[in-house]
């Protein structure tokens, strides 16, 4: 068998991004293992739902109502999941009570704590800049609309009031 074909990767999880590289530090695709470990971590602790999990118990132990309750969009599988990926990692600790009914928690491991202030960076960084990204958004579906597009990217809500009050500030 001859080596991987041009364009694909011998880490089966790799996804390929578009990235600027910076000359100093020149992007390169990940080939050993523990390349493709790195980036399957970070996919995992990078996705919608982990951050938002690894938010939740960062302040406290919790049960899986309660964070079922507290992320809204989420299903019980891809709770159930999400849990048992991070739990898998190492960044979070299942406890099951030998009750009836069954009582289980969870809450982050000493290395799952080490995510609360890069994750608590990260909400706070889209809180900061909600706006920001309505208005980019609001302006590049209009542009692709104006252009000739068949009709804007899926998750956009050109008529929405938030996009409204987009367009009207970048007087589109």
């Amino acid at each position: 068998m001859g080596g991987a074909q041009e364009g694909t990767s011998i880490c089966p999880s790799y996804v390929e991004v578009t990235v600027e590289a910076m000359p100093s530090r020149p992007y390169r695709r990940p080939t050993t293992a523990p390349e493709c470990t790195a980036y399957e971590v970070l996919q995992r602790v990078g996705d919608k739902w982990s951050v938002y999990v690894i938010s939740l118990l960062a302040d406290r132990t919790r049960r899986f109502t309660e964070l079922r309750r507290s992320i809204n969009g989420i299903s019980q599988r891809m709770l159930t999941v999400t849990l048992r990926n991070l739990e898998r990692d190492g960044l979070i600790t299942r406890t099951v009570y030998p009750v009836v009914p069954p009582r289980v928690e969870y809450t982050l491991t000493p290395l799952g704590r080490t995510l609360r202030n890069v994750v608590s960076a990260l909400i706070a960084w889209a809180d900061k800049h909600k706006g920001d990204i309505d208005r980019a958004r609001a302006t590049y579906d209009l542009r692709a609309v104006k252009n000739g597009a068949a009709r804007p990217t899926p998750r956009s809500k050109v008529n929405g009031p938030r996009a409204r009050a987009a367009v009207h500030q970048v007087g589109l």
